[in-house]
């Protein structure tokens, strides 16, 4: 009988001890919650984020940036879970993606606004196009759409509805020069611009391949532009006091004076 309350009081020490591991185990997670693996394209969104890792440091934040080149993994991975947010897209791209691949995510708030421009190695102007001239575009939905819009506003072309961000170029009403739109993953058009009579850029892409959208752009799109890029995470992790730390320091007079510094108009800040 002595032996069977030994081996009781014995279980119920370990017991006891596990319990208390439990709990330390809960003490700890809350801390692990500090910590932001965003998903970001090289320029500026890694640079921007890079300048200011120290603030978010000091903010008790621990901020992992994954690197991507393209417009499909972030968005991917931070609905599977591999990222805590990411920040490479404006919404109009975010809704669209969202929709089709029945995505969950939402965003948080906007940082800067990377404005389109074309560019030309065979052009002064647009005024030069000819006849079944070959213009590069992206071939993602909104961005595609955005740029046919920037040539309708421009006279290039007459769309049917230059409001429809998802125009494409079954869209067109009227074309004419009869101008060959050439449809193109958004980071290869800078490898391969010169091919083409004219190329539309997203900026972070033609600012990498050392492009300078203020000053060796044809066309520029203008400031009152509604695409800010934005910082995206899963539904339901909106109100995570970690990420209102995040965006309060990127919103911050020292993130606008960064990007209007370095940037000098390619990058406008959206704040």
């Amino acid at each position: 009988m002595k032996k069977i309350l030994i081996l009781l009081t014995l279980s119920l020490l370990l017991v006891g001890c596990a319990g208390g591991n439990n709990k330390k185990e809960e003490a700890v997670n809350p801390a692990e919650d500090n910590k932001i693996v965003i998903g970001v394209t090289p320029v500026p969104h890694e640079e921007i984020i890079k300048a200011f890792e120290q603030q978010f440091k000091d903010a008790g934040l621990e901020v992992e940036i994954v690197v991507f080149d393209d417009y499909i993994q972030p968005n991917e991975q931070l609905a599977a879970g591999d990222l805590d947010a990411n920040f490479f897209q404006h919404k109009p791209y975010l809704d669209e993606f969202a929709a089709q691949n029945k995505l969950d995510l939402v965003s948080i708030g906007g940082v800067h606004i990377e404005p389109m421009a074309v560019y030309s190695d065979k052009l002064s102007s647009l005024d030069e196009l000819q006849e079944k001239d070959e213009i590069i575009i992206p071939n993602d939905p909104t961005n595609g759409g955005r740029a046919l819009i920037m040539l309708d506003k421009e006279g290039i072309i007459k769309l049917e509805d230059n409001t429809n961000l998802s125009s494409t170029e079954n869209d067109i009403a009227e074309n004419p020069k009869n101008l060959t739109f050439v449809p193109m993953d958004a980071q290869n058009i800078p490898n391969t611009y010169k091919d083409a009579a004219a190329a539309i850029i997203n900026s972070n892409f033609a600012i990498g391949a050392g492009l300078s959208p203020t000053e060796d752009s044809l066309l520029i799109e203008p400031k009152d532009s509604p695409y800010a890029n934005i910082v995206v995470v899963r539904t339901g992790e909106e109100e995570k006091e970690k990420f209102k730390k995040f965006m309060e320091i990127l919103n911050s007079d020292d993130v606008k004076e960064f990007i209007e510094e370095k940037y000098q108009g390619a990058i406008i800040p959206a704040f």
